[in-house]
């Protein structure tokens, strides 16, 4: 699953690409999608703006009609001049939003659905995401609040609990434990406040960092700057099973966690609980 930081990236790349402009083509696999489509085309109608909600790109139509898109693993947006060749083939575009200078095309995102003004504010997922770290305003102690309704949960799944707080993914779960030097098996509850505090920090920090001048899921600053195919370089832990922990010396040890089965990279040194 994407994390926070590449749906904001998303949303933004689509919102300069389309926002201010009328759509000149709409196409979707969806039936749900295409019907709305043929009772109120899209075709016709200004692209207001595109905004990103934890892991949701929701594209923002005239006349209060709203496109929510969740990527789950596997989905992702592109943007291409009109007649540019697409980069997946076409068995994989699920939607097309077009305008005169530029065209959208989502290639396998599962979760989409067209929403009014009140269908958004009662659609599930959205009401119950907790505080966005991308956004604007963070209220840390309501994401104090939630990570405490979940006490017996293991650490890192409550960060990976969009309910609890918003934009955290695998990855970031990860490094943030490492960086913060906590056992993410530990249960909440034998987390106390002020290093709760400093863990939504210090993921805030990093996942802002990430959108504005790292340009990626970067959290060891340490890593060389030319290209690389292997991504650990940027990294603490994350990918990094059995490698060398770049503060200890330790192993770096990975296991299955959650009821997903995520992996969890840790130090176990460093990272003892």
């Amino acid at each position: 699953m994407p994390e926070g930081d590449a749906i904001f990236r998303t949303a933004r790349t689509l919102h300069r690409a389309l926002a201010g402009r009328l759509v000149t083509r709409f196409e979707s696999v969806f039936p749900a999608l295409t019907r709305v489509h043929e009772d109120a085309p899209i075709t016709g109608r200004l692209v207001e703006r595109v905004d990103a909600a934890g892991k949701h790109v929701l594209i923002r139509f005239s006349q209060g009609l709203v496109l929510r898109t969740h990527m789950r693993m596997n989905g992702s947006w592109h943007v291409y001049r009109p007649g540019e060749r697409w980069q997946r083939p076409r068995r994989d575009m699920r939607i097309v939003i077009a305008t005169d200078t530029f065209e959208a095309v989502a290639f396998t995102v599962p979760v989409t659905e067209f929403l009014d003004e009140r269908g958004e504010s009662r659609q599930r997922d959205l009401r119950a995401l907790g505080p966005d770290l991308l956004g604007d305003t963070f209220d840390e102690d309501e994401a104090l609040r939630r990570v405490r309704e979940r006490d017996t949960d293991e650490i890192a799944d409550v960060l990976l609990n969009q309910r609890v707080v918003a934009g955290i993914g695998n990855v970031y779960k990860s490094e943030v434990l490492f960086i913060c030097r906590i056992d993410p098996f530990m249960p909440a509850r034998d987390v106390d406040d002020e290093r709760v505090r400093t863990m939504l920090q210090t993921a805030r920090k990093l996942l802002r960092a990430n959108v504005t001048t790292l340009g990626g899921i970067t959290t060891y600053l340490g890593f060389r700057r030319e290209r690389s195919r292997d991504e650990s370089q940027r990294r603490y832990v994350y990918g990094r099973a059995r490698k060398p922990c770049r503060k200890c010396g330790a192993a770096i040890r990975a296991r299955a966690q959650g009821p997903h089965a995520r992996l969890t990279y840790w130090c176990p040194s460093c990272q003892s609980a």
